[in-house]
């Protein structure tokens, strides 16, 4: 008699193909990415037809080799959970295209799951979610303060109104002439210099909006204004001046929202949860407070599909389930899907 839940997780948003197979939604029994940042880095960031043909040659393989290493066939799934949105339009179609018809060849129910939601679920794979919790989800598109106040549901408390971190993040590395992606990389000098360089850092008093823009090009203007001087910068002070106005902003933000809406856990989501830096700086913030901190391991930071699968276990047992007119949605809201 079958008493564990088995969801196949898919995930192709961006440059990652992938498939996962999560038990009860909070273990993972395979979890199979196929990178294609090779392929992107020649172009200094993601090509999207590039990225497509990518996840075509590559998602009939993942799927299998993902049901091969957890040892089942379609026929011991009880839903298949797949990115519908945001992301690469073509991309997120290769994936939805795939879950249907494997949905449709074998009977089993499919469930469209929001990308960000399955950051953020990312964390019960590590741990059960305490709530209400508050996420701080900060990638390469995304950043982000959500409120869960119960299992699946999602408010945007707080939301770039420009530039997220990571996009941030890249652009200041190409400006620094380093290979993308670059957040690796301006974490790495980061840990290497001193924050001596005065960069600005954007408040917004009276909201948790963030914003990224400004200091974007003030770290642009400060290398150009030294260079006009035939003064030199070191890149390890500026990427350390760099990283320390974002991550204060990020910190002190998620700080505050956590004590004004009284959670009891907060997550840590998104790739940029993979800087060194702000998981040093968080850890400290909330070792002070009576506020649980969750920050998945790396390879739970970057796009996988044990963090979608593990988002469907909860979004099936609250009883969603999409239909075989299931589209890539680039524009999906986290707080309607």
């Amino acid at each position: 008699m079958k008493t564990d839940q088995l969801i196949l997780g898919i995930e192709t948003s961006c440059d990652e193909t992938a498939a996962a197979v999560i038990k009860n939604g909070t273990e993972i029994v395979s979890n199979v990415v196929a990178s294609q940042i090779e392929s992107h880095k020649r172009f200094g960031g993601v090509v999207p037809e590039i990225a497509s043909r990518h996840h075509v040659e590559q998602i009939t393989l993942v799927l299998e080799e993902a049901l091969r290493q957890a040892g089942v066939g379609y026929e011991g799934l009880d839903a298949i959970a797949v990115t519908e949105g945001p992301g690469l339009v073509g991309a997120l179609l290769i994936g939805v295209n795939a879950a249907k018809a494997v949905a449709f060849a074998h009977g089993i129910p499919i469930v469209g799951i929001h990308h960000i939601a399955g950051h953020i679920y990312a964390n019960r794979l590590i741990q059960e979610i305490q709530y209400p919790a508050l996420s701080l989800v900060v990638s390469g598109g995304h950043t982000e303060l959500v409120l869960l106040d119960e299992p699946g549901s999602f408010k945007v408390i707080g939301e770039t109104r420009d530039d997220a971190a990571g996009e941030a993040y890249d652009k200041v590395a190409r400006t620094l002439g380093l290979p993308y992606p670059g957040g690796p990389h301006i974490d790495r000098l980061a840990q290497m210099g001193s924050p001596t360089l005065k960069l600005p850092r954007a408040w917004l008093e009276g909201s948790y909006d963030f914003s990224f823009s400004g200091l974007k090009s003030a770290v642009i203007n400060t290398l150009h204004n030294a260079e006009q001087r035939g003064e030199k910068i070191e890149p390890e002070d500026l990427a350390a001046s760099f990283q320390a106005s974002v991550i204060e902003v990020l910190v002190m933000k998620a700080v505050k929202a956590a004590k004004e809406y009284d959670v009891k856990q907060v997550l840590l989501a998104g790739g940029v949860a993979a800087n060194k830096g702000l998981r040093e700086a968080l850890t400290e913030a909330f070792s002070q407070l009576p506020i649980e901190l969750s920050i998945p391991p790396l390879y739970l930071c970057t796009d996988n599909a044990a963090m979608i699968g593990a988002a469907g276990s909860v979004m099936f047992e609250k009883g969603k389930r999409s239909g075989m007119d299931l589209n890539g949605n680039p524009g999906l809201d986290i707080e309607a899907f």
